[in-house]
């Protein structure tokens, strides 16, 4: 797919020569006076040179299947009609007017947004064509989400769950979006006018690179001189916003930068930069900021909140993380390495090549104490050695020659005989094992493999050895290798073309071998009610990987947690990390990718319909239902996947990604800018793209990046009749909540949160129907005050509408007792203006069939001195 585009970007530069400017004005690529002759004709695999048309920053193309639509809109040149068809259709670059990026980072993650201009300055006027837009992206790149507009129509990312795709009926070919290769993505825009300007805004996250003792963020901005515009004279203005939040109170020191960056603000350990100038050509370097946390030994802390309003999990969230400091004269562990390399007919041409120079330069960089064998496996399990060899330069020297050998792709895949081996081989291992398990393949056995490795590592006999894994394309099963390092304290990391194989495995390598804390504790926590931790065996600090744990809780949690562990000298270390409130930090979504990978990998694992339940819950207030909307173009999705046994069986060689029909790009039919946005925020569209994960969990349903939205009213009552149908709850505002003038903000509240207020009344209730209201608490002792604080003012009863309203509603409004909410929930109803566990403001059902009793015991029979409001009649 990536070298066809190429050819097809590398056609259209040619068919743009067609394109008239002007006297004595040449495009970038002064292209000659006479234009092509375009026969039909298909395009062919070209040389590996064409990679240099892939884009390395976001661009968008026009898609050109007829080359006589190619000319100025502007200026016709009147050229000869030219005969045929391009097939596959040239796609020639759009001329680039204007980009600004805004950065911002947090921890290990960075969230960027780019909001470019492009104009379609190669159709004539009076044509139309699709244009194809390509969003590169940076290190484990996650597309969160796109907004178009042109011609006054508007595109936003829409999500679909699996379980709803069958159900929408307007959902175009999976080929309106692909990757090219992992981390670049592109879709199609349709019918598009010649000359027409082309805003693009997109959003994705990435993850910031640790190197030796500084964190590197790398973002594709890259552009090509040919997206410059030709002609009149056009400002090329580029700005940059980046601000950087370690969330540690260390000291920054900024190391280097791409783009002269001018330092806007320092405050409480975050930075603030940005870059703006007027160019006469646009960036041509990517953009690339590094900075080091200053502190000469270890430094950590603890970040705490509260969940989300929405979040179904009422557990407080936490991120622990521990750095090891610069100072690099700190003694590191001794090595024992075994690595353990697929050699399966699927591995033939560069991947096994990558892997085998990638495995050379890590021997390389062994120290000469260290020991390391190699397994190759496939059918059959071939060692280099039968015992641990000592890193020296003799042994190297014969471990090259053995994998030259050694090291060719035959045969099928078997992985427990090796891994079984790698076990015994550093079963008596005084100092810190590593397992490095290299695979293309999935096999049947694998839960079987992680049973009999947990058993191993955890028998107390020897010291556990650390598994880290490394999984070549799309065959094999990425969460069973995820669930592997996490069983041995260990990492994993992926490739998914083979150019970043070798590069990738190196970095693996180099970035957990230097260990210098290991069998790390976490004290102080032993008090709390609930504790979940992702990851749940807490892997070794290294020189080249902070330490960084995540989890949810219940109960108190303290002011410091106590880290111990050993050193490499064998003495015992402490250190006490204090535990701050991180009231402005999006946690939920710097930590959602790492704990839904690690969720899933453990759903795998035990096959557990109550993990995949919990899953679930994180996300269904996202949930999307149907719109009655124009038309649907699908973006298709890329990720990590369970495996294929059969492409493993057949041996067949890794391909590049392909995408699936899971997110959809939402073409509105209206063309007022205000009825756009009431149609697509107050439909609760998020503007997000899924990961290929299992059916039973939308990969970006958890990262919690909602943006709510209040719609106009008369567009409410428009959507209370097309969403007849969703799932209906008792909504009350209780005496204090009415009698308090809470009332508008909790509708507020109600509206902003996606429900529709189907129905509602005010009523004062009186001690008989109070009592039958809540007669299931009557032999309580709490009951009479109960009664006596229903009955003494009006209450406010609402039906409440939406996709999952009971659920959602209970959520909203937060535990029983006030009290507690406003320490657990304080964003949430009850928090704002309850009292305590009597006088909580209001009310909700606690089921669907309670909410369908309670509905009916308030609006069956309407009496006359009840005023009524159905909303779908206004």
């Amino acid at each position: 797919m990536a070298l066809e585009f190429s050819s097809c970007v590398d056609s259209g530069l040619q068919l743009s020569k067609r394109i008239y400017y002007g006297k004595e004005l040449r495009p970038p690529l002064a292209p000659a006076t006479a234009p092509p002759q375009v026969e039909e004709q298909k395009m062919t695999k070209s040389s590996p040179a064409m990679d240099e048309y892939l884009p390395t920053a976001p661009m968008v193309y026009a898609v050109v299947p007829e080359p006589a639509i190619v000319d100025n809109p502007d200026v016709p040149s009147y050229q000869p009609y030219v005969h045929g068809r391009c097939v596959p259709p040239a796609l020639v670059p759009l001329h680039m007017h204007g980009i600004t990026m805004e950065i911002d980072t947090f921890l290990d993650t960075a969230f960027v947004t780019i909001a470019g201009t492009w104009r379609v300055h190669c159709i004539m006027s009076s044509k139309r064509c699709e244009c194809r837009i390509a969003l590169p992206m940076g290190e484990k790149g996650s597309l969160l989400g796109v907004e178009v507009e042109v011609n006054g129509r508007s595109y936003r990312t829409q999500l679909i769950g699996r379980d709803d795709i069958g159900r929408v009926e307007k959902v175009a070919k999976a080929q309106e979006g692909s990757f090219l290769r992992c981390q670049i993505y592109t879709f199609k825009i349709p019918k598009v006018e010649g000359g027409s300007f082309i805003s693009v805004k997109a959003n994705w996250s990435q993850k910031l690179v640790y190197e030796v003792d500084q964190y590197c963020l790398r973002v594709p901005f890259s552009f090509p001189s040919y997206v410059n515009p030709v002609g009149k004279k056009v400002s090329k203005r580029e700005k940059i916003l980046l601000n950087v939040n370690p969330c540690t109170a260390t000291q920054i020191l900024c190391k280097n930068a791409s783009h002269p960056l001018k330092d806007m603000k320092r405050q409480g350990g975050k930075l603030c930069f940005s870059y703006e100038a007027e160019v006469v050509a646009w960036s041509n370097a990517n953009f690339n900021f590094s900075y080091t946390l200053s502190s000469s030994d270890f430094f950590g802390g603890v970040l705490l909140q509260s969940p989300s309003l929405l979040d179904a999990d009422e557990r407080q969230m936490f991120c622990l993380y521990l750095y090891p400091g610069n100072k690099q004269t700190r003694k590191v562990f001794r090595k024992e390495v075994v690595f353990v390399i697929d050699t399966s007919g699927s591995m033939r041409g560069d991947p096994i090549e990558n892997v085998k120079n990638a495995l050379l330069e890590s021997l390389s960089n062994l120290n000469p104490q260290d020991t390391f064998n190699i397994i190759a496996f496939s059918g059959e399990v071939r060692l280099f050695s039968q015992i641990m060899e000592l890193a020296t330069d003799e042994s190297i020297l014969k471990a090259t020659e053995w994998a030259h050998t050694n090291l060719v792709a035959s045969g099928v895949t078997n992985i427990l005989l090796p891994m079984e081996q790698a076990i015994k081989l550093l079963a008596k291992s005084n100092s810190i094992p590593f397992i490095f398990l290299i695979t293309d393949g999935s096999v049947e056995n694998e839960r079987e493999i992680c049973s009999i490795v947990k058993g191993y590592v955890t028998n107390g006999d020897s010291v556990c050895p650390r598994i880290c894994t490394f999984g070549i394309g799309l065959y094999c099963n990425h969460y069973f290798l995820q669930m592997l390092a996490q069983i041995g304290k260990g990492y994993y990391d992926a490739a998914f073309d083979s150019a970043s194989i070798g590069s990738k495995m190196q970095r693996l390598f180099s970035s957990v071998s230097s260990v210098i804390l290991a069998d790390i504790t976490l004290n102080s926590l032993e008090h709390l009610d609930s504790l979940e931790l992702y990851p749940s065996n807490i892997p070794d600090l290294s020189y080249g990987s902070p330490l960084i744990v995540s989890g949810r809780c219940d109960g108190n949690f303290p002011d410091t947690i106590e880290i111990s562990g050993t050193l490499a000298d064998t003495s015992s270390f402490t250190i006490n990390l204090k535990v701050q409130k991180a009231k402005d930090l999006p946690l939920n979504k710097v930590l959602a990718r790492r704990q839904i990978d690690m969720l899933t990998s453990h759903a795998w694992l035990t096959q557990s319909k109550e993990i995949e339940e919990k899953v679930k819950n994180k996300g269904k207030q996202q949930k999307v239902a149907e719109m009655n909307i124009e038309k649907m173009l699908s973006l298709g999705t890329f990720g990590m996947g369970f495996g294929d046994l059969a492409a493993t069986a057949a041996n067949k060689v890794m391909e590049e990604p392909k995408a699936e029909v899971t997110d959809v790009l939402v073409k509105t039919a209206g063309k007022c800018c205000s009825r756009v946005i009431d149609k697509i925020c107050y439909a609760d569209l998020r503007s997000f793209l899924l990961f290929k994960v299992p059916t039973f969990i939308p990969y970006a349903l958890l990262l919690y990046f909602l943006q709510f939205y209040k719609p106009s009213k008369k567009y409410r009552a428009s959507a209370s009749n097309a969403n007849t149908g969703k799932e209906k709850t008792l909504a009350m505002i209780k005496p204090d909540g009415l009698l308090g003038n809470y009332t508008d903000e909790v509708k507020n509240v109600i509206i902003n949160s996606g429900f529709i207020i189907f129905k509602e009344m005010i009523l004062q209730l009186d001690e008989d129907r109070a009592a039958s209201f809540y007669a299931e608490h009557s032999l309580k002792s709490f009951f009479p005050n109960l009664i006596k604080y229903m009955t003494s003012g009006p209450v406010l009863v609402m039906i409440l509408e939406k996709e999952n309203a009971v659920a959602d509603w209970r959520a909203l409004i937060g535990p029983t007792d006030s009290k507690k909410a406003k320490i657990t929930h304080p964003h949430s109803i009850r928090a704002l203006c309850g009292i305590d566990s009597g006088k909580n403001c209001v009310h909700g059902s606690d089921s669907p069939q309670s909410a369908q009793r309670e509905i009916s015991f308030f609006f069956q029979e309407e009496s006359a001195g009840q005023a009524v409001i159905q909303h779908d009649e206004l």
